[in-house]
């Protein structure tokens, strides 16, 4: 029996855009990585080439999930353009984003195949980015490769991730928001659908199937000595020291 495990990502920067159904000149995104854009993250820093199905087939069967460490705020771009060669102008269009989210995404499969991927993402072939080539990573994406556990496992325990500033203004909450793929065992029933599972990345007819995703939540896994600035905050304080010196 093969050896399985998990590949655990960072998904952090200033702009993040995932979408699943985007068409013609409006250009949405989800709200959480999708599957085929974190599939095509890993593809991309192992070098396969966007037509090459066959060495894309293993990344796609792998399971994945990701969790939801900071929101973030969809904005909307009104976009122009011009051709580069020509001068002439492009069709018009909107395109959304994330700005300042942060997620962590996580596939489980065939420890060799992570190994292989966990490497490729410590010296990419190509550049990783987060949903689109305007969207680079604010830091290295690489979490770690664990061993022996599961994608529920290392959803749960991987320590909350959202950035310094957001934690000074933000109590941790009581849970974070889990997006993954079913298991065997599970019901397809109380599952969502979405079109991101990747079958071809070839530009002249790319491909995705429906997946099915079922939502949960886990309990914020706090960092040691807690992460939270917030912890070690008491407003009340500054008025304790007033009153013992006016005893």
């Amino acid at each position: 029996m093969s050896r399985t495990g998990v590949l655990v990502l960072r998904l952090a920067g200033p702009l993040q855009s995932w979408g699943a159904s985007s068409r013609f000149t409006r250009r949405t995104t989800e709200s959480a990585p999708t599957k085929s854009g974190v599939v095509g993250l890993l593809a991309a820093a192992a070098g396969v080439e966007r037509g090459d199905d066959t060495r894309l087939a293993p990344l796609a069967a792998l399971r994945f999930g990701v969790r939801i460490d900071q929101p973030g705020t969809r904005i909307r771009d009104f976009h122009t353009a011009h051709h580069g060669v020509t001068g002439a102008s492009m069709p018009l269009s909107e395109r959304f984003y994330l700005a300042d989210a942060v997620f962590v995404a996580a596939v489980e499969g065939d420890h060799t195949l992570l190994t292989g991927l966990h490497d490729a993402l410590r010296v990419p072939v190509y550049p990783p980015y987060l949903g689109r080539r305007s969207c680079p990573p604010a830091e290295p994406v690489d979490l770690g490769r664990y061993e022996d556990t599961t994608l529920e496992d290392a959803l749960t325990s991987v320590p909350w991730q959202a950035s310094a500033w957001y934690r000074r203004r933000h109590r941790p909450p009581q849970s974070l928001t889990v997006l993954r793929e079913t298991t065997a065992a599970e019901s397809a029933e109380s599952a969502d659908v979405l079109r991101d599972q990747p079958v071809s990345f070839d530009a002249a007819h790319r491909r995705h199937a429906l997946r099915t995703v079922v939502t949960t939540a886990v309990p914020t896994p706090l960092p040691a000595g807690d992460g939270s600035p917030h912890s070690a905050h008491d407003p009340f304080a500054a008025l304790d020291v007033l009153e013992n010196e006016s005893a």
